[in-house]
């Protein structure tokens, strides 16, 4: 039996949380009402979730010998996530990000990557075999592709299920795709990878066929508009988002996979595990986090 449901792969971010009533014009100083700092990184934040869920859940990933480093490890001990496989680098700083979050909840950001550059192919599928693998592994963009390639690998030969997050958009090569199970892009993502409008579930709807849908899961998430899925091979379905007063939508993503992935471990089939990450994903977006 493998030792963990869930190993996550991926980057550890140290967010600075910037409050204000709209993002900067080009050459504009903006003033803002309040900042935060909040641990993340799409895999960070994935991982986090996914423990919350009840799933044991461990983390291969890579910070820098820095307080940002100090403090994205201890998060992660929070939340009863395994970090033996995440590495300090002695040369590299940790990553971090800048969000801007305005009225209303939308955001902007700029990340540094920083030590999750240096995640080297080898040593991440060394470390799912030293963790004991798991039931599935969940990548997302924010590593190199050829990290994400090199672990998917090692999980597909150990017969666990692959979920990639598509984020943020890049081209994937068909030696990543062909490991996927489970494929989670936003409109946006959808629109890069396919080429083809995603305006609304009928455009995302248009697009599962071109994200691979007759060979894989693919959801696509639209916000405030819900989502599109279908299982590989499967009739598509759609689903409306929940009615919450929104606060902020960052990581929101995040949340939506790390819950996704948690049901689909736990048993539930891709429609109810739809359902769940997208109640879960509406609760976060509708809470203040400081």
């Amino acid at each position: 039996m493998a030792a963990f449901d869930i190993i996550v792969c991926g980057s550890l971010h140290l967010d600075i949380r910037v409050e204000a009533s709209r993002l900067p014009r080009l050459d504009e100083t903006a003033v803002g009402r309040a900042w935060a700092e909040v641990c993340g990184g799409k895999g960070g934040n994935q991982a986090a979730q996914a423990a919350r869920q009840g799933a044991r859940t461990a983390m291969i990933g890579r910070v820098g010998r820095d307080s940002f480093g100090e403090k994205l490890l201890a998060h992660l001990d929070r939340a009863g996530v395994d970090r033996r496989a995440v590495e300090t680098d002695e040369g590299a700083g940790s990553g971090m990000s800048v969000a801007i979050v305005e009225d209303g909840g939308q955001y902007g950001a700029v990340i540094v990557s920083g030590a999750n550059l240096s995640i080297a192919p080898d040593g991440a599928a060394a470390a799912w075999d030293r963790l004991g693998g798991a039931r599935a592994l969940v990548l997302q963009n924010e590593a190199p592709h050829a990290v994400n390639a090199a672990v998917a690998r090692a999980a597909r030969a150990a017969g666990a299920a692959v979920i990639l997050n598509a984020a943020p958009a890049r081209p994937l090569g068909e030696d990543l795709l062909d490991l996927v199970d489970v494929l989670v892009v936003n409109r946006i993502e959808a629109e890069m990878l396919t080429g083809l409008p995603v305006i609304g579930r009928p455009g995302a709807r248009a697009a599962l066929a071109a994200l691979g849908a007759g060979r894989r899961s693919v959801v696509v998430t639209l916000g405030g508009e819900g989502l599109v899925a279908a299982g590989a091979g499967e009739t598509p379905f759609e689903l409306a988002a929940e009615p919450v007063t929104v606060v902020s939508t960052h990581g929101a993503g995040d949340c939506f996979v790390g819950a996704l992935a948690g049901r689909l471990v736990a048993g539930e089939d891709l429609r109810q595990a739809c359902a769940f990450a997208n109640r879960a994903a509406a609760a976060f977006v509708s809470r203040r986090r400081d």
